[in-house]
């Protein structure tokens, strides 16, 4: 494990004192966690625009997608479902465009 060393505000560093005893940490543990779960988050964030550009990339090849409206009946229909019930079909991808 290495050290690293910051520089924050006074402000800063008494909310983070503050909040740590709130939730019964120490301030380092705070810290590290508040710093785990940001890279956490961007690394969560480039996976999804990742997914997001290669079905652009997709859409732009075959020209065929899901019309919202479709899409969105197609999710509510499935937050509807109960365990023993038959899922909704899933909407047909359709070209768009002229």
């Amino acid at each position: 494990m290495s050290t690293t060393t910051i520089r924050i505000e006074d402000e800063l560093k008494a909310r983070v004192a503050a909040a740590a005893e709130q939730v019964g940490k120490s301030a380092h543990a705070f810290i590290v966690d508040a710093l785990a779960q940001k890279v956490e988050q961007v690394e969560l964030d480039a996976a999804f625009h990742a997914v997001a550009n290669e079905r652009w990339a997709n859409i732009r090849v075959s020209g065929k997608t899901v019309a919202w409206d479709d899409a969105k009946a197609y999710l509510l229909a499935r937050a509807k479902v109960g365990p023993d019930d038959e899922r909704p079909r899933k909407p047909t991808a359709r070209k768009i465009g002229p």
